[in-house]
């Protein structure tokens, strides 16, 4: 977008964009997680402290 000179505006948005995208796809990607290891300690493994670990990026 820099090379095509584009607004300011333009690249905002699409930095909002891509910002948004991210955040969604981590958040999508961190619950996955959360529900597998929650289904193994139900299975009666150890998942409290990946739990823990995990909840700092929520």
């Amino acid at each position: 977008m820099f090379e095509a000179q584009r607004s300011c505006l333009d690249l905002a948005q699409q930095l909002h964009a891509v910002e948004s995208a991210i955040s969604s796809a981590k958040r999508e990607l961190i619950h996955d997680h959360i529900e597998h290891c929650l289904i193994d300690t139900e299975a009666g493994g150890n998942s409290l402290a990946e739990l823990k670990q995990l909840a700092k990026y929520l």
